[in-house]
């Protein structure tokens, strides 16, 4: 611990040296990352119609809650000018140009960018997707901002950052696995490229907890428990398409990824178990009453979320997003 009672500005200060120093490691240089187009067909090419041509067959075939999951992954990632600007507004979190926080928040943005671009172009070239509706649900959850009830606080920031990052990771590499199944290679190599970025950055902001529990424990314990009871809501929370209520076409959206498995309730459960474990809560000293309470809540936590997930059955009322003509 850096003092008995360290503030929030101080733990962020002293993370500097360890966020500079885990840079290169979490995240990849603009000359070494895969750039949208290393994936996609190119029209500058003789063949481009041909390689339309055969991505669009093999896109017929994909099913529609399949198409469904993968729109609204699609407008999640889309939405990151409000995920940057979230970020900036974290309290204690020295906001300087060159404070190595600053340099990593746009690094993070600049990567997460391509994710969007990808599958947006990707969607557009299957012919199967009424681009408008989409691009006016993308719209919409970029105006209509979300609240992660972190309080602009880094502690609950990051627990927030390391669940949603892995169930992303998760999603993306579950879609990857049906759309291969379904015969659609290319989407599955497309939807495996963004889980491996979304599983470098869990990583990351993992690591950013576990160093804050070396610091200051008994708070970050209070910050992880005030979460998980509030629950984690991903950042699509306001999904909504053209004459629809806000939230609304979010609630659908789940519906069709627990459908097919893409995420369920039982993954969160699993997310919050590994994280537990991550953290080693079991091992954290320097708590006082409170941070006991709120460990033994969290380590008790998992199992109970477990046997109301066990019980929960995969919604069967089947929805006509405006998104798929």
């Amino acid at each position: 611990m850096i003092t008995a009672i360290a503030s929030r500005v101080e733990v962020m200060k002293w993370m500097e040296d360890f966020v500079q120093e885990k840079m290169t490691e979490f995240l990849k240089s603009v000359e070494d990352s895969w750039q949208p187009q290393d994936l996609l067909p190119d029209a500058r090419m003789e063949n481009f119609f041909e390689e339309i041509k055969n991505l669009q067959e093999r896109a017929r075939d994909l099913s529609y809650d399949l198409l469904a999951v993968l729109v609204g992954d699609t407008i999640t990632e889309e939405a990151l000018p409000t995920y940057e600007s979230w970020l900036m507004s974290i309290k204690d979190v020295p906001s300087n140009e060159d404070s190595p926080w600053m340099k990593w928040n746009r690094a993070w943005t600049a990567e997460e960018n391509r994710h969007g671009d990808l599958l947006n172009k990707y969607l557009y070239l299957t012919g199967r997707i009424n681009m408008r509706e989409m691009e006016a649900s993308t719209q919409y959850l970029i105006a209509d901002g979300f609240d992660l009830q972190t309080d602009n606080d880094p502690y609950r920031a990051f627990v927030y950052t390391s669940f949603q990052e892995t169930a992303t990771n998760l999603s993306h590499r579950r879609v990857a696995q049906i759309a291969k199944k379904q015969g659609d290679g290319m989407l599955a190599k497309l939807c495996g490229y963004v889980a491996s970025d979304e599983a470098r950055h869990a990583k990351a902001y993992k690591a950013f907890v576990g160093k804050i529990f070396e610091a200051d424990p008994n708070e970050m314990m209070l910050a992880f428990e005030d979460m998980m009871r509030k629950k984690i809501v991903m950042p699509a929370h306001y999904m909504r398409e053209l004459g629809v209520d806000m939230g609304k076409t979010f609630g659908h959206f789940t519906d069709a990824a627990q459908r097919i498995n893409v995420y369920t309730a039982l993954d969160y459960t699993d997310i919050l178990s590994d994280l537990v474990k991550e953290w080693k809560l079991e091992a954290v000293t320097g708590l006082n009453d409170a941070g006991e309470r709120a460990r033994e809540y969290l380590i008790a936590l998992p199992d109970r979320l477990k046997r109301v997930a066990e019980r929960m059955r995969a919604p069967q009322l089947e929805y006509k997003f405006r998104w798929i003509d």
